[in-house]
């Protein structure tokens, strides 16, 4: 969301209010950072273990009590939280227009993911104006009964963000030889793989099952895997049984935005149940093995830059192989055309809002 704040701040007529939940504070203030920009309204609502219901319960009326005091014409959300979900709500409770940005993606089962899958409809039901990042989007909007005035086609506001930090770390010398410092210990002569494995239908037996298989490729003594791990516990005590003290597996904090774009761009292989990685990887030229059973971007996969590898551990071991073994397959991935956006989708999403008001 922070290339939208952007954009709007440079639209004559839009004055845009930034509000946070902080439902994810850590991974919040880093990015707020790096955009350089101050929220107005800072709920703070993080607390340790929270469950859906009560987290849900607070961003109702913390935004409400933000939504009486500035009155605005337009509350913008962007994907599949449960900040996204309740503030939905609570602009339709007050009459307030709504902009949902990533609009429009479906997988069509409401169990995965769980809950996203639940809440981008519930906000895709309530929204205004839908911007959806590609065609396919659009057409699952068409499908609902969403009126096509309503869907302009900007890409992800993702390749935006992606855009503008690679730029910075192009640019900025200081941070990147601090960055080079700090990842020191990567091996340059073996394969980098970047893994991230969060999601919550993943906390079942997901997360241990690719545990095991990270640990299998571990041993293959060619490659090096970084593992980010979620501060939830249900990733963390799995992956810290699992892979505590592996050689050749590094589990780290999850790193600011910054750092992980320059893993992303210094890895060979991205192995994530993220759906923004899977926008990203391919502006960066990364093949993708997506672990989940089903994904609400094919686009990503018709356009050949990522797979569905699954929770398997079998299955994960042997895509990820193909890959490492494999020139050509390799090669074919790492050359797709990003189907996502050219990094101009914020300033689409000003225009939109700027005739719309």
């Amino acid at each position: 969301m922070a290339p939208v704040v952007l954009a709007l701040r440079k639209t004559p007529g839009l004055r845009p209010i930034v509000c946070v939940t902080a439902q994810h504070r850590g991974m919040l203030d880093q990015v707020l950072r790096l955009f350089k920009i101050k929220p107005d309204f800072d709920l703070n609502l993080m607390k340790p273990g929270q469950s859906l219901s009560p987290l849900a319960a607070d961003i109702l009326r913390g935004i409400d009590r933000v939504i009486e005091k500035t009155r605005p014409d337009w509350i913008l959300v962007q994907g599949d939280t449960t900040t996204v979900m309740a503030a939905s709500i609570a602009a339709f409770h007050r009459k307030i227009k709504i902009g949902h940005v990533e609009a429009g993606l479906r997988t069509g089962d409401l169990s995965a993911p769980w809950p996203e899958e639940a809440n981008r409809r519930v906000a895709g039901l309530l929204a205004d104006l839908h911007f959806a990042p590609t065609a396919t989007t659009r057409k699952n909007l068409l499908r609902e009964g969403v009126p096509a005035a309503r869907i302009p086609v900007t890409g992800n506001t993702v390749i935006d963000a992606l855009l503008l930090v690679k730029k910075k770390l192009g640019s900025d010398r200081v941070l990147r030889a601090a960055l080079d410092r700090e990842y020191g210990y990567l091996d340059a002569a073996k394969s980098l793989i970047l893994v991230t494995a969060h999601r919550r239908e993943s906390h079942d037996g997901g997360i241990a099952n690719i545990c095991r298989a990270l640990k299998t490729l571990a041993k293959r003594g060619d490659c090096q895997i970084v593992y980010p791990v979620h501060p939830n516990p249900h990733v963390r005590k799995p992956a810290a049984k699992a892979l505590k003290g592996v050689s050749n597996v590094f589990l780290i904090p999850p790193p600011d935005y910054a750092h992980f774009i320059y893993l992303m761009d210094r890895c060979a292989l991205i192995l994530t149940d993220s759906g923004g990685i899977q926008e990203e990887a391919p502006s960066l030229g990364k093949p993708v093995l997506v672990l989940r059973e089903k994904t609400e971007r094919p686009e990503a996969l018709a356009a050949g830059a990522a797979r569905l590898a699954g929770t398997q551990t079998a299955a994960i071991v042997k895509e990820a192989a193909r890959l490492l073994d494999r020139p050509d397959a390799y090669a074919k991935m790492a050359k797709a055309k990003n189907p996502y956006g050219d990094g101009k989708a914020a300033a689409r999403i000003a225009r939109a809002l700027a005739r719309a008001k």
